[in-house]
């Protein structure tokens, strides 16, 4: 059992940069591969960036390439999502999530995949 809790939300301008962390509970964080996923208003649930259980693979959706950073600290049990450059279409809930590398070998974005998710935290960006 994996435990997510994401922070790092707010209201910013057009611009401007936050960073999202996630924490997670518990003492195998390495096993699992990690994901960011938004959801705006009215619209269904999306993937935004992924990061394998060691860092070395990351994948984004092509809206956030060269804008978004994720990143991982094992030792922190904890996930982070730099976003750069933001803009008004970004706004959106941001969630993480887990998806074991034992069951899922190499990362992926696909939601169903993931099998642990946080409550979430809102981003607003200001036109």
């Amino acid at each position: 059992q994996v435990q997510l809790v994401e922070s790092g939300g707010g209201l910013v301008q057009a611009g401007d940069s936050l960073r999202l962390s996630c924490a997670a509970s518990g003492r195998t964080f390495d096993s699992y591969h990690m994901g960011w996923f938004r959801q705006g208003p009215g619209k269904e649930r999306e993937f935004v960036a992924a990061i394998s259980w060691n860092g070395n693979i990351r994948i984004y959706t092509d809206s956030v390439k060269g804008r978004f950073t994720i990143s991982r600290d094992n030792a922190k049990n904890t996930v982070y999502l730099q976003m750069n450059s933001l803009k008004p279409e970004d706004t959106a809930v941001y969630y993480c999530a887990a998806q074991d590398k034992r069951r899922i070998l190499i990362v992926t974005g696909r939601s169903n995949d993931y099998e642990y998710w946080g409550q979430g935290t809102q981003v607003t960006v200001s036109s």
